[in-house]
């Protein structure tokens, strides 16, 4: 068994940057095919396009808004049409929202989050369950928050927790497919959402290194390693689980 992904095709949402952009290229680099999806950078998108074409593999941009449950059908309906078929679906798409209390969300804050978090990773995975073709795979890439719950992260966290429940139940109502499904969880990530920004959430940081008896956040390779490992042979009977990608971190 290897982790060469030729012949296959990929869609993964939220891929015109960090994790997402990560994960397409490494798919592309193993062999596969990969729809990109955007919510609003479709420069980005296409950089990611030209990237993955350079490498000698097909790609196409596609934008949809996750939170409408008609974009996300559109976006399958058109992935398909454009690649001919779906072995590989990755629920990345997501929102961050950090240092909150529960006594100062807004109710804006909270539509936005469970909005793209919740509700749009619902209606990816179901539209994933639909259209994956048997013994195919979906990844979901929640937030190592669902495990450790966090001061400042009840929003974020709970928005990311749904997808968790899915992730259980899609596995085995889809499992006598040979399709598995499983999670990623990955600790606070260098160089992805809101720690893009070297400089941001200073405090956060510092915390979030010193939490961590390997002494640094996550990097993007670190979470396109288990996209690779779940989308692989390897992965065949691994079904239904939650993998904590955050170095032994415990919070």
């Amino acid at each position: 068994m290897s982790t060469s992904l030729l012949g296959k095709v990929a869609l993964i949402t939220g891929s015109s940057s960090g994790l997402g952009k990560a994960i397409a290229e490494r798919y592309a680099a193993l062999g596969a095919d990969v729809i990109i999806h955007y919510s609003k950078s479709k420069a980005g998108a296409d950089e990611v396009v030209r990237a993955i074409t350079g490498m000698g593999r097909r790609a196409v941009a596609m934008q949809a808004d996750v939170t409408q449950v008609a974009d996300v059908e559109r976006l399958f309906a058109e992935g398909l049409a454009a690649m001919g078929k779906l072995d590989i679906v990755v629920a990345n798409a997501g929102v961050e929202l950090l240092e909150v209390p529960v006594a100062d969300f807004t109710e804006a804050q909270f539509d936005q989050l469970f909005g793209t978090n919740t509700k749009g990773t619902y209606f990816t995975l179901q539209q994933a369950a639909r259209h994956v073709a048997d013994h195919g795979r979906i990844i979901y890439v929640a937030s190592s928050t669902t495990s450790f719950p966090t001061p400042g992260m009840a929003v974020y966290g709970g928005s990311k927790m749904g997808g968790r429940y899915v992730v259980e139940v899609l596995a085995k109502e889809i499992g006598p497919r040979g399709v598995t499904v499983n999670s990623i969880i990955p600790y606070a990530i260098d160089g992805s959402g809101v720690f893009a920004d070297p400089a941001a959430f200073p405090e956060a940081r510092k915390v979030l290194i010193e939490n961590c008896p390997m002494g640094r956040l996550g990097t993007v390779d670190d979470v396109a390693n288990l996209a690779e490992f779940f989308a692989s042979d390897l992965a065949s009977f691994v079904n239904g689980q939650h993998l904590l990608v955050n170095g032994g971190a415990i919070g």
